[in-house]
């Protein structure tokens, strides 16, 4: 050994206790140092060779332990090894791997698993240099010995991980090497690594199924890069197919002939293949799947025989397209007799095995969907698949309804996957699948009082999938073509004159309402149906529903319903509004009795009520008064609950309070969604109405509590009547302003800055009085948060201040780009400079390429409004001593990353900035440039030259370019 100071005592037994995971702290601690020392020293870890060569340990810990130092050696210092110390690891392994051979009982799986590990690392560090003879010295050795197979196995797994694993990313010379390494195996040992393989499956298929289970595994993995016809011989495939006959052993056969089936090769013989595989399992009795009882075994038998199918499908596409009539011809033969097959596992009970075939289903159809004419076999199987689809969309009994679960969630994503086969056979087939969902449905339909809600459920459901199947340019699925337009009128005049909406199931009333729906316009072409269909919305059917599920969804599918058809409804609004009136009132925190619907429900009703009184017939001052009696609740209940507030203490009863303010302000809130540039606030007669409201909510702004979430509130309705109340909104701007600027966090002034932003984009000079006024209150406000101190770490904090820093600086580009300067210039001489101050430091300081983009965003602006000869005093001088040096400086930042997408961007900025300030100034300033400002920087005369002629080319491309070429070779 070369180590020979240090022996097998000296390891530390005391650091040694702490690899149980069981071990105090302390303990655990020791075994980590002392794992590093071990690790970093040049050759301590021959002590853990030494102990795994001579097996001195029993504890499993300290095994693995050792393998773990030995796998650091391996992995991390192979090439600094000694020949000697090579040689050694080579020789502990094998030495191991004898004992292994010896012992009575295996090693515990962890630690097999490990030593794979090891051994298939020092494969790929040595086979091609130093021991071109692994597989065959590990095969001698072992012979049949159970253990030392065991090992072996796992070892071809391992090496399988690092070298052929796509799912793994390996650096290219990786990649060289690694394939280096399979062409030498493929050259030299693969046929004696497969023989290998044949002796282990035929020797240990009774006595050691497990052992058969992993080389069956093996074969797997390795058949996807090694010579098939090694595998695929009657030898080799006759031993797969005898293993599935054994219960223990049939699942991993099946795996493994999947495997064997998806290796990529030439089309023709693939065909020949899958059909001989086919001709032996079929003869066998795999194919009476009716008379299989064991699940597990079918689902891995469903996806041999998708796998089957899929490249038998591959085959006969890339034969049709190289032109090879006959062999495609075959190629279809092969495929179509396998359909039947397909049937009985698409259609069986349980869904596992039926989803691991849908694969072949939709490629089967993708090929049907290809010819122009179909064969009467061809739409034999379409109608066949069809069939299959209906039946297995349907629920089960055990479906729960109530609790969604796992199982549950399953079977909605298998469903998904049927909709898919649902889909694609609506391309090869529309008439076959309208008249088979049409007979499913009438069927159906004239016996809904008997039938389950399993069947009434899914004849519904499809229905509704023909609406995406069958698809119609915006949803206008009863024009057009007539044989589809009258059926699925025939099939909706059917659903809602069938009394069906009464049904008793949670899942067919949702399924009723999805599919009125999803087919509004039918009532635009049979309007005499609206009436009972608005009343099975408003009352127990829907609405009043018992399950929160279904009101909540009708809710929500009311609004839509109503959007659509409210041309129609003109003599039922008021009725409407009447029967939803308790629906639209505010739930007061103390009630106590759960509401019928939630607050977010009860927005969609606000929203259609709103809708109603909008887009209906009737004069002004009948929509004001209808408008009125909608929201007047509304802000009594809000000016109540206001008043409570202020005067609560308890810290939950606020927090109740404040969030039924909020609902308040968010019901006014959405109804004047229903407003849009033919139906104004102002045309509707409701502008008093909302400034009402205005004026109730504003006082919410000034409560000395639950500030965040009102202010929020209110805020959004500010947005909201800026869109909808034009200029009549503007009185109230100064008073909201003045109290959300009163004790703000970074937050409020985050949300509060785009408010002031749309303001300014909307109305301009009309705001400009009031934004001179407010500018710079906002301005210190936005200061003295961003100056706060911070604890270091905080990281939520330092994001907020990121956030805030830029939305003060949007906020300034909203005022120079609305061309509002003199918002700007108007704040004294002094204040004007404290900003500019910060937007040179926003530009240069702050690693942030987005705020820093606007900064320079702004800064040209300026420059061209303030830059010129007529512009403000004193600004000229601003720009030589601060603007153009931030727009070298900044780029020169370390943190600026000319590889980043936003950096560059920022950087384009910087260099129209540049390119404004020479519009401006002329031949000062590239005067400047090469006399003063570049020679300072020590830019050499030939580049100064260079950066001045290409500033006064016209194309600020060529400056973009130059100046991102300029600053990388300046950061070399």
């Amino acid at each position: 050994m070369a180590c020979q100071s240090v022996s097998i005592i000296n390891m530390d037994e005391q650091a040694l206790l702490g690899l149980n995971p069981n071990a105090d702290a302390c303990y655990r601690q020791k075994a980590m140092v002392y794992f590093e020392q071990l690790k970093e020293s040049q050759d301590a870890w021959e002590v853990c060779a030494e102990a795994l060569a001579k097996g001195i340990y029993s504890d499993d810990h300290v095994k693995f332990f050792c393998f773990q130092v030995l796998e650091h050696q391996i992995k991390y210092r192979h090439g600094g090894l000694s020949p000697a110390q090579q040689q050694l690891i080579r020789e502990t392994l094998m030495k191991w791997l004898q004992g292994q051979l010896m012992n009575s009982q295996p090693e515990k799986p962890f630690i097999r698993n490990k030593a794979a590990q090891v051994f298939a690392l020092t494969f790929v560090m040595e086979y091609l240099t130093h021991w071109p003879k692994f597989f065959f010295d590990l095969l001698s050795l072992v012979g049949l010995n159970p253990h030392g197979v065991d090992v072996y196995l796992r070892t071809l797994m391992a090496i399988d991980a690092e070298v052929v694993d796509r799912d793994i990313l390996h650096y290219p010379e990786e990649v060289r090497r690694n394939t280096l390494i399979k062409d030498g195996m493929r050259e030299q040992v693969i046929p004696s690594l497969v023989e290998s393989w044949y002796q282990i499956l035929g020797a240990y298929q009774q006595s050691h199924p497990e052992i058969t289970c992993q080389c069956l595994e093996v074969v797997g993995a390795y058949v996807s890069w090694i010579d098939l016809n090694l595998i695929a011989n009657d030898r080799f495939v006759n031993l797969l197919l005898s293993q599935m006959s054994v219960e223990d052993l049939r699942e991993e056969a099946c795996d493994c002939l999947f495997e064997i089936v998806n290796k990529g090769m030439d089309p023709t013989d693939k065909t020949k293949l899958v059909e001989s595989l086919c001709q032996v399992l079929q003869s066998a009795g795999f194919f009476n799947v009716d008379q299989e009882e064991d699940v597990d075994f079918l689902a891995k038998f469903s996806r041999l025989v998708n796998g089957m199918g899929q490249s038998l499908v591959l085959s006969w596409t890339k034969l049709a397209k190289g032109g090879d009539v006959k062999a495609a011809a075959e190629a279809l033969r092969a495929l179509e007799t396998k359909v039947p097959l397909l049937l009985q596992l698409l259609v069986h009970d349980d869904d596992d095995i039926s989803a691991n075939i849908v694969g072949f289903c939709y490629d089967y159809l993708n090929v049907l969907k290809q010819f122009p004419l179909l064969t009467d076999q061809q739409k034999t199987h379409v109608e066949d698949i069809m069939l299959a689809v209906m039946k297995k969309l349907t629920y089960d009994e055990e479906y729960n309804f109530d609790n969604e679960g796992e199982d549950e969630a399953m079977f909605v994503e298998y469903r998904k996957q049927l909709k898919m086969l649902l889909d694609r056979l609506a391309q090869v087939s529309p008439d076959l699948l309208l008249e088979a969902v049409g007979r499913v449905f009438n069927n159906t339909i004239q016996r809904w009082q008997t039938a389950s809600f399993m069947e009434v459920e899914v004849a519904i459901r499809l229905l509704y999938m023909l609406g995406e199947a069958l698809p119609a340019s915006h949803g206008a699925h009863f024009s057009g073509d007539t044989a589809k337009t009258s059926a699925l009128q025939d099939m909706m005049r059917t659903l809602v004159s069938s009394g069906l909406s009464g049904y008793q199931h949670t899942s067919v009333s949702l399924e009723f309402f999805e599919t009125v729906v999803r087919y509004d316009k039918f009532f635009l072409v049979e309007p005499q149906h609206i009436p009972n269909v608005l009343m099975s919305f408003l009352d127990h059917r829907g609405l009043r529903h018992s399950s929160p599920k279904v009101r909540s969804r009708v809710a929500y599918l009311f609004s839509r319903f109503v959007k659509t058809l409210h041309k129609h409804m003109n003599s039922f609004i008021e009725d409407i509004l009447s029967r939803i009136q308790d629906l639209l009132e505010l739930a007061p925190p103390e009630n106590g009795f759960p509401a019928l619907l939630t607050s977010d429900d009860q927005l969609f009703i606000f929203e259609t009520a709103g809708v109603l009184i909008v887009h209906g017939e009737s004069p002004a001052e009948r929509k004001q008064a209808l408008m009125r009696s909608l929201l007047t609740p509304l802000t009594d209940a809000f000016r109540l609950l206001l008043a409570k507030l202020a005067s609560e203490r308890e810290e939950e009863r606020q927090a109740a309070l404040a969030d039924c303010l909020s609902h308040a302000v968010g019901f006014a809130s959405r109804t004047s969604k229903a407003f849009s540039n033919k139906q104004t606030v102002k045309q509707c007669g409701c502008t008093e109405v909302y400034r009402d409201c205005l004026q109730t909510f504003l006082p919410a702004l000034s409560c000395p509590v639950q500030r965040g979430s009102l202010r929020s509130a209110v805020r959004s309705f500010l947005h909201r009547m800026i869109i909808c109340l034009e200029e009549e909104v503007l009185p109230f701007v100064p008073a909201a302003s003045e109290h959300m600027l009163k004790d703000c966090e970074a937050k409020d002034l985050q949300e509060f800055i785009p408010l002031i932003s749309q303001i300014t984009a909307k109305f301009k000079d009309q705001v400009s009085p009031f934004l001179q006024q407010v500018f710079m209150p906002l301005v210190l406000a936005i200061f003295e948060v961003l100056c706060r101190p911070a604890e270091d770490n905080d990281q939520a904090a330092a994001l907020e201040k990121q956030m805030l820093r830029r939305s003060y600086f949007t906020f300034i580009q909203t005022i120079t780009s609305s061309g509002m300067n003199e918002v700007l210039a108007n704040q004294g001489v002094e204040n004007v400079e404290r900003v500019l101050f910060t937007i040179i430091q926003g530009a240069v300081d702050f690693p942030d390429p987005i705020a820093q983009k606007t900064c320079f965003i702004i800064l040209s602006k300026l420059v061209e409004l303030w830059g010129g000869k007529d512009g403000m005093a004193g600004f000229p001088d601003f720009i030589y001593k601060h603007i153009v040096p931030a727009c070298f400086l900044a780029p020169l930042k370390p943190s600026f990353d000319l590889t980043d997408a936003q950096t560059v961007l920022t950087l384009s900025e910087c260099a129209l900035t540049l390119k404004m300030i020479h519009l401006r100034r002329g031949p000062e300033f590239i005067q400047y440039l090469q006399q003063e400002y570049l020679p300072s920087l020590q830019v050499s005369p030939d580049i100064t030259q260079e950066v001045c002629q290409v500033l006064q080319q016209p194309d600020a491309k060529v400056l973009k370019n130059y100046m991102k070429a300029f600053f990388q070779r300046a950061k070399l």
